[in-house]
């Protein structure tokens, strides 16, 4: 008789896959998938790659998911293999990651805008479409520890401290970066935010 594996939680999947079990491996990926391939989205401006990206990312945590000692941890871990594996493809296209240290940022200054939630009809789609678009492309402008904090925070929900240890650095840099990237997208949105 074969069982499912639907209504387990992913620290139940993740312990099953770490013994081996191969329906577990197959729960997990099937779950995560959209995740890792969302956060490539925002990370990659060119679509061409997210695929194989996210099929790599995908295979390492197959090969390396009983090297996870805790699995309250998988998160932070993911996203470590997210970037880890974007940067690797950068360097390995030889281009240059360029460093920014923001320890010293104030965050007093910061200012929050919304963008408003309207009901959907056939205007509204095409401007939320139109919106969406332009989300991207700022994100895609920021520098790319900007771009990485931003992503893990606004479209992952992950915490300062998770943040801090995908991208390893403390968390006043990841306070601090995205409190960068939260101006700067606010400055390139601002013809969309009312």
């Amino acid at each position: 008789m074969k069982y499912t594996l639907k209504n387990n939680n992913l620290d139940e999947l993740i312990e099953l896959a770490q013994k081996g079990d191969m329906e577990a491996l197959e729960e997990i990926i099937k779950r995560q998938q959209k995740t890792v391939f969302a956060t490539l989205y925002y990370l990659n401006a060119k679509p061409d790659e997210i695929m194989d990206l996210t099929q790599e990312v995908l295979f390492k945590v197959a090969k390396n998911i009983r090297k996870l000692k805790n699995p309250r941890t998988f998160k932070s871990w993911l996203n470590q293999i997210i970037i880890n594996q974007f940067y690797d493809t950068l360097r390995k296209k030889q281009k240059s990651v360029k460093k920014v240290c923001l320890d010293n940022q104030d965050e007093n200054n910061q200012t929050n805008s919304e963008i408003p939630d309207f009901a959907s009809n056939p205007y509204q789609k095409v401007v939320d479409k139109e919106l969406e678009r332009a989300i991207k492309s700022s994100i895609h402008k920021l520098p790319d520890p900007f771009k990485a904090a931003i992503i893990m925070r606004e479209l992952q929900g992950l915490s300062y401290e998770e943040i801090a240890r995908a991208t390893n650095c403390n968390i006043g840099t990841v306070k601090s970066r995205i409190a960068r990237a939260r101006l700067k997208l606010q400055e390139y949105l601002k013809p969309y935010i009312s």
